[in-house]
């Protein structure tokens, strides 16, 4: 898929993203496809410019809490440096688990774990401030109650490297549908450089993503839970469903928002979603807060089109969707359609809706009063306004 393509999927399918996208398509080959008419957006139904637009948007956004437990705590720090200095190690280890003594493939499965290219490890991220959100006091047999503190703390740091290991098989799996969907759309970038099918083949890059699932399925086996076994398996047909959907989407499949929100689900949603709940079942919590977990991944990992919804109000964008983007009389169309409808604030507000149910599910959690846990909920609400603000 070439770059104004995907510049113009990636606006289409992300909600408050029109004001950054348009910048990035005067760029594209040389052509402004935005004419000052189209700089704006509509928000409750009065059009806005430039930068204001994107503040308005998200005006709300800032407004998200947990209630008492969690905005007590006082001097938040960024989501990201709470666990950073679990990432590093992490990291390290991903790239020491694709080592093989087939030099081609292990560059190939290495390739999005180098430095430079390896993204910010959001779903670590999450999935390790998950495993303190839950950290609840470890449950031994009652022989064992008077057992040396010693024995508690050798207990969590197992659990915790466990915890680490499903942050580790997400990312491993989550890279390797990267390096499938490449394939699949023909796409020459990533992550701001150079695919690996562009650089390396479509073959070979299919293989590296299948042997970066079989090594993913070899540190699920090691930690002998069958329950997550299962749970991750399912997640890996889940992708599979997704992108064959997305593949043999039919017209009218393409403008429906249900199947649009299902394609969704398998294709992102159900990674993070799955992998939240496989970080609980480890620390055997109750069905109730496994569940929370879920929820909280699900709703991050839901991503709402705001062409969609423009099309119910401008009909004839459908016909323009229908042609795909090869025009680029079409792209500056479908951007004039697309600003003078609701659509990005319809998006916007579903996005929100999202949020704050993924708020929501952490407020649900059982109550604790531990500095570490209050600061890991307080991160995973901050998460979700940097999902929905997101500009890239």
């Amino acid at each position: 898929m070439g770059t104004r393509k995907r510049v113009c999927a990636f606006l289409f399918s992300n909600p408050g993203l029109y004001q950054h996208s348009i910048a990035k398509l005067r760029l594209i080959n040389g052509v402004d496809y935005s004419s000052s008419r189209r700089q704006f957006s509509v928000v409750n139904g009065e059009a806005i410019r430039g930068k204001q637009t994107t503040e308005q948007l998200y005006k709300h956004v800032d407004g998200l809490s947990t209630g008492a437990e969690v905005t007590a705590v006082k001097d938040q720090l960024d989501p990201f440096s709470l666990v950073s200095d679990e990432i590093s190690p992490l990291t390290d280890r991903l790239r020491s688990m694709v080592v093989t003594e087939v030099p081609k493939l292990a560059s190939a499965a290495g390739y999005f774990f180098k430095k430079g290219v390896e993204g910010k490890r959001f779903r670590p991220t999450v999935l390790l401030l998950m495993a303190t959100a839950l950290n609840m006091p470890v449950s031994m047999p009652s022989v064992d109650r008077l057992s040396p503190t010693g024995v508690i703390d050798n207990l969590e740091t197992e659990l915790r490297r466990r915890q680490q290991c499903i942050a580790e098989i997400t990312e491993m799996i989550h890279v390797a549908s990267l390096l499938h969907d490449d394939v699949l759309d023909d796409a020459d970038t990533r992550r701001g450089v150079s695919s690996l099918n562009s650089l390396m083949g479509n073959k070979l890059a299919v293989l590296a993503g299948n042997f970066l699932l079989s090594r993913a399925f070899v540190v699920l086996a090691s930690l002998e839970n069958d329950e997550i076994v299962s749970l991750i398996a399912e997640v890996v047909e889940h992708l599979i469903t997704g992108e064959t959907m997305q593949m043999t989407t039919t017209s009218e499949q393409r403008l429906n928002m249900q199947y649009y929100m299902e394609k969704t689900y398998y294709k992102t949603a159900s990674l993070i979603s799955n992998s939240c709940k496989a970080i609980s079942l480890l620390t055997e919590q109750t069905a109730e807060t496994s569940t929370l977990a879920y929820d909280y991944g699900k709703h991050l990992g839901i991503i709402t089109a705001p062409l969609l919804f423009a099309i119910e109000e401008f009909p004839q964008l459908g016909e323009v969707l229908q042609r795909g983007f090869d025009n680029p009389a079409d792209i500056d169309l479908a951007l004039d359609y697309l600003g003078r409808s609701q659509g990005i604030q319809r998006a916007k507000d579903l996005a929100l809706k999202h949020a704050r149910l993924a708020v929501k599910a952490i407020d649900s959690l059982p109550e604790n009063d531990d500095e570490d846990v209050r600061q890991s909920r307080q991160a995973l609400v901050d998460l979700t306004k940097i999902v929905i603000k997101r500009t890239k």
